[in-house]
């Protein structure tokens, strides 16, 4: 059995799979919050069998260290981290210098290249909204990062301290007739701009799939972004990596 672990900016997703390495069966799942990893110790009852351990992570360093540390206490099994990479198995990256595009991104992209292997654009609608684009060749076209919905919530609030609304993920985009509606309308109305450069980009790229994944997901979708609600792509991604390597 092995332990899958996705560790974002603000959460931990797990996941213990058993099985073949092509077809792995999930056996449980869960999320906790990042700050709160200590209760990853609710799993020791679980981790008899765990033969690996396999993480992607963006979260920093001190969090990545604190991670290793609690895995460490709950199995003995090894820990392995997973990177991005300039190319797997057809799918080749974009950037000159791979070790600088976040885990999860290549982890997402290889979820859906090797699901797919055909042009597919990936949007991640997490604490940063990336997207990454793969014509189909498998060759990445590049992407964009943006700041997610809460940041610019936060940034909202913690910058312009004398705006005064309360946060509320609405789908309205008209002209607003308060502070607060001002605020939540114009943040659906950007999300909205972002949705229909998407569309453009996809019909440029002559792309046929769009797979959506993160806590905003269905924010996006609702918003008019054409494409398939995926929560777990950065899991299945490190699935197939990991039982790829481990087989090696």
């Amino acid at each position: 059995m092995r332990l899958l672990i996705d560790a974002g900016n603000t959460r931990i997703k797990w996941r213990l799979v058993k099985g073949s390495n092509e077809q792995p069966v999930v056996v449980d799942q869960g999320a906790v919050d990042l700050v709160d990893q200590e209760s990853l110790a609710s799993l020791a009852g679980r981790l008899s069998d765990v033969e690996r351990v396999a993480v992607s992570v963006v979260a920093g360093e001190p969090q990545r260290k604190r991670l290793s540390e609690v895995l460490a206490l709950l199995t003995p099994a090894p820990v392995v981290y997973h990177w991005a990479e300039a190319e797997r198995a057809g799918l080749r990256n974009a950037y000159d210098d791979p070790s600088k595009m976040g885990a999860d991104r290549w982890h997402a992209m290889y979820g859906a290249w090797s699901t797919y292997r055909q042009g597919v654009a990936i949007v991640d609608a997490g604490s940063a909204v990336t997207v990454d684009y793969v014509d189909g060749a498998g060759q990445h076209l590049g992407g964009f990062i943006l700041p997610g919905l809460q940041m610019m919530f936060r940034s909202l609030k913690t910058d312009a301290a004398r705006i005064g609304f309360e946060p509320n993920q609405v789908l309205d985009r008209s002209p607003g007739r308060s502070t607060g509606e001002c605020v939540n309308h114009g943040l659906a109305w950007l999300s909205a701009g972002i949705v229909a450069k998407i569309q453009e980009d996809v019909d440029r790229f002559s792309i046929k799939d769009v797979l959506v994944t993160g806590g905003d997901a269905e924010r996006l979708v609702g918003l008019g972004l054409g494409g398939m609600i995926v929560p777990d792509l950065v899991l299945q991604g490190l699935a197939r990596i990991d039982g790829e390597e481990s087989a090696v």
